[in-house]
């Protein structure tokens, strides 16, 4: 008694500063629906006829552009600006792609030097065919050891291979180079025909959860599987489920029996190799390239191993004797592809997933675009010339596109010279490496799985703010851990839609008849935007997109723009270029200022714009000192309607705003950490009409102000 009297006063103490009423028709269905007609969209047919008839010069050259990306971008080359750097770069990937070539080609269980293969002819192919300018094209780990599973399936160490015809008369080493080039050339089939189809989409459908659990389970499987290089242990190649269990009691059995040499010689190269790995990260911005310490390391290694005659004197197991020559290509096996196929494509999807992963950050970084359909292609023609000259499947890997792109690499010419420095080492120096004991490879994997392993730290957080991401990600971890690889990304993908249909079902919209968006009037400067259903990974690249489409400009090139423009004037102001008048800024000679091309610092110019140190605030909308020149922004508020969005994936939250100063919501986000300095929850807004009432009340439109509206239940 009193409680309602009491909170109605203090309701009427502090009224709301802004009042509106809305009065509209009692709508059912059917009256709606009659005011309400629903607009029919005409779609053109594809026929065979519309594409003969509608192909033009024009269209048949940009056909070829984008069957051969090489010709876009070396219209564009300048030698004078980038052949060094892709020269630096070249050479230093080629020393990497060799020894990784080496290492990895243990996990696939076959010959080293075939490791080689991988950094050369798949190389070839995609600098033709690919559209990354950026990442190293050869073997990556988890697919050698996905590789590797299949060849110790079918050629066993101990026991009959498979009843295979084409094994007639090969030996054990020739049989698994069989099933190895077979099933590359099968995964390359696989990724060609999807990029024909115009697939690439698929990959969407594996989420940055989903990516990092299965690669982590794979970094544990690629440790256990180096641990007998590390030992100097002979253990049996184990295959299918609970194999890493099989493998681990083989190796508890013999652990009396390790090779001392060995052991000791892969402790020294991981703390060397992790310690001066440390100083290239603290150092990065200091040191003109990274210290390539697996080279070095290596080279040690097989000095000290020819000096001592480790091989014969102290029985350690070492690369052997490495041929001076390409082998003869062979034809694949019809068999091998029969047997291998429910392999095959598992390793094609991860392979291309991984590779045009790495390649997105890449673009994005160095503003450039990629093709997911023309990456499936490239990789797939890859894999096919590969597998005919024996090559392992060819993928990226993480470190070796790194390294790639931090010494400078510019162009594809990096992967190319890359690819000339593995061809010398084939025909010319590969004799250097036979004394190299196979526990210095082990033990260079070890090191380069840290980067995998580590990822099991977002556990935490991803329990703390969505726990269905989290249980996709630990149980395909557990999954590919215990069950294999293959069976673990099928769990993955079972466990990921199981998510997407219980968000999707149990997720609750609140729809409104007066966000009908056919009957909004859009202000002057103010674009509104819906949203008709959840975002999350699958969908966040085409959201983005057609919104950048609506409002007609690039934010994150507006931004990059903007931080470019504002370091020009704070340097002019520091040289006394540009004064201080009534009139604004104003330039003391009138020479236009060249935009500079260096990319160093890319990543400064994606921060927010830095107006500390500026006499006067910079007006976009009007025309700037010296020539300096910033595309136009056209909207000052933009409303993103979410009535029709159940949920939002927290991977795909924060991609509009830093050209931006207000967002107006309704709905809290604190749960997934939503609010920063940038955004306030002092801008919740329930309807369109609010926000709109509020942007006519605003006069001050000096930044661009986005708007999004969020409306649930």
């Amino acid at each position: 008694e009193g409680v309602l009297p009491q909170l109605y006063q203090h309701k009427m103490l502090r009224p709301s500063t802004q009042r509106y009423s809305v009065t509209r028709p009692l709508y059912s269905e059917d009256t709606f629906e009659d005011e309400h007609a629903k607009v029919y969209r005409k779609h053109k047919r594809l026929c065979i006829y519309y594409l003969f008839a509608s192909c033009t010069s024009e269209r048949a050259k940009n056909t070829a552009v984008s069957l051969l990306p090489i010709i876009g971008w070396m219209k564009i080359y300048s030698i004078k600006d980038w052949l060094l750097n892709d020269i630096v770069s070249g050479v230093s990937t080629g020393l990497v792609a060799v020894l990784q070539g080496l290492a990895y080609s243990l996990l696939a269980s076959i010959s080293p030097w075939y490791g080689l293969y991988a950094a050369f002819f798949p190389v070839i192919m995609y600098f033709f065919l690919g559209t990354s300018r950026h990442i190293s094209v050869g073997a990556f780990p988890v697919l050698s050891l996905m590789v590797g599973a299949v060849v110790t399936r079918l050629v066993p160490d101990e026991g009959l291979p498979a009843n295979i015809t084409a094994f007639e008369g090969l030996t054990k080493d020739e049989q698994r180079i069989l099933v190895s080039a077979s099933l590359t050339f099968l995964v390359g089939l696989f990724q060609l025909g999807m990029g024909l189809l115009q697939v690439g989409f698929i990959v969407m459908y594996l989420s940055d959860t989903l990516i990092s659990g299965f690669t982590t389970a794979a970094a544990v499987h690629i440790l256990v599987s180096q641990l007998k290089f590390v030992l100097g242990l002979t253990v049996p190649g184990f295959s299918g489920p609970l194999s890493i269990i099989y493998t681990l009691k083989s190796l508890f059995t013999q652990i009396t029996s390790t090779n001392i040499h060995d052991l000791v010689t892969s402790i020294v190269v991981m703390v060397m190799v992790l310690g001066v790995k440390e100083i290239n990260d603290r150092f990065k911005s200091k040191l003109p390239v990274p210290i390539p310490i697996e080279v070095i390391m290596t080279v040690i290694a097989c000095g000290v191993s020819y000096a001592f005659n480790f091989s014969e004197n102290h029985g350690v197991d070492v690369v052997g004797k490495i041929p001076n020559t390409f082998e003869s290509p062979i034809a694949p096996s019809l068999q091998v592809f029969q047997m291998t196929a429910v392999e095959a494509f598992p390793i094609a999807i991860v392979g291309f997933s991984v590779a045009f992963a790495v390649a997105k950050v890449y673009s994005v970084k160095h503003d450039y675009l990629i093709d997911g359909n023309q990456e499936l292609i490239a990789f797939g023609a890859s894999n096919i010339f590969g597998g005919a000259f024996k090559s392992l499947a060819a993928s990226t890997a993480l470190s070796r596109s790194a390294v790639q792109e931090s010494t400078g690499g510019k162009t594809q010419i990096a992967g190319l010279l890359s690819a000339l420095i593995v061809l010398v080492v084939i025909l010319g120096i590969g004799f250097l490496l036979e004394p190299l004991p196979k526990s210095v490879l082990g033990a260079v994997v070890i090191v380069n799985l840290k980067g995998m392993l580590m990822q099991v730290v977002t556990v935490p957080y991803l329990w703390k703010k969505d726990r269905p991401d989290c249980i996709v990600w630990v149980g395909t971890c557990l999954a590919a851990i215990f069950l294999g690889l293959d069976l673990g990304l099928a769990v993955g993908l079972g466990l990921e839609l199981l998510t997407v249909v219980f968000r999707a079902q149990f997720a609750l919209a609140l729809f409104s008849v007066f966000l009908n968006l056919r009957q909004i009037y859009e202000p002057e400067g103010v674009k509104i935007f819906r949203i008709p259903s959840p975002i999350f990974f699958a969908n966040i690249d085409f959201f983005r997109d057609k919104l950048k489409d609506a409002v007609g400009f690039n934010p994150l090139r507006i931004l990059r723009k903007r931080n470019k423009a504002v370091k020009k004037i704070k340097k002019m102001i520091k040289k006394g270029e540009l004064t201080l008048t009534s009139n604004g800024l104003q330039a003391t000679c009138s020479m236009p200022i060249e935009e500079s091309e260096d990319e160093s610092n890319m990543e400064d110019l994606d921060k927010p714009t830095d107006y500390s140190d500026l006499p006067i605030q910079v007006n976009w909308s009007a025309d700037l000192p010296a020539n300096i020149r910033v595309p136009p922004v056209n909207i000052h508020s933009l409303i993103l309607d979410f009535s029709g969005v159940s949920f939002l994936d927290i991977s795909a939250l924060k991609e509009f705003i830093r050209v931006s100063v207000d967002v107006y919501i309704v709905e809290k986000l604190r749960n997934c950490k939503f609010f920063d300095d940038e955004i306030k929850t002092s801008i919740f807004f329930l309807t369109i009409h609010d926000a709109i009432i509020q942007i006519k009340t605003r006069t001050d439109f000096t930044f661009t102000g986005v708007i999004i509206l969020w409306l649930r239940k």
